[in-house]
């Protein structure tokens, strides 16, 4: 990842709204929710949900697609890893049991996926 990357991922998660919204839809996992289920679950109003879910899709921490009359939002998971391991790359200064924890933490949430074959 790129340093302007991260600063736009960064950005767009640093407002108390966007940030439940994204970390409701790492909870969903990859189906995701609908527009209406995060509107409903965390009290913001259709208009206000719909400017954050714009920067974050913007930022790609977020996708959408289209369930008959419904939208649904999902975590980009791909990206969010992709963010942690910027944060985390130089970490540990030659001690990694600092970063012991986190490393846990985040395998045990998100183990690798496997890969399709071509």
């Amino acid at each position: 990842m790129e340093m302007a990357d991260a600063i736009i991922g960064l950005s767009a998660l640093a407002q108390d709204a966007r940030l439940a919204v994204f970390r409701l839809l790492v909870k969903a996992g990859p189906e995701g929710l609908a527009a209406g289920e995060v509107a409903r679950t965390l009290g913001i109003a259709p208009s206000t949900l719909s400017a954050q879910l714009l920067l974050l899709s913007n930022a790609r921490l977020v996708s959408a697609r289209r369930d008959g009359r419904s939208i649904i939002y999902a975590a980009n998971f791909e990206v969010m890893s992709s963010l942690l391991l910027f944060l985390t790359e130089d970490c540990c200064g030659g001690q990694p049991e600092i970063c012991a924890p986190l490393m846990k933490s985040v395998s045990a949430c998100c183990p690798p996926r496997k890969r399709a074959r071509r």
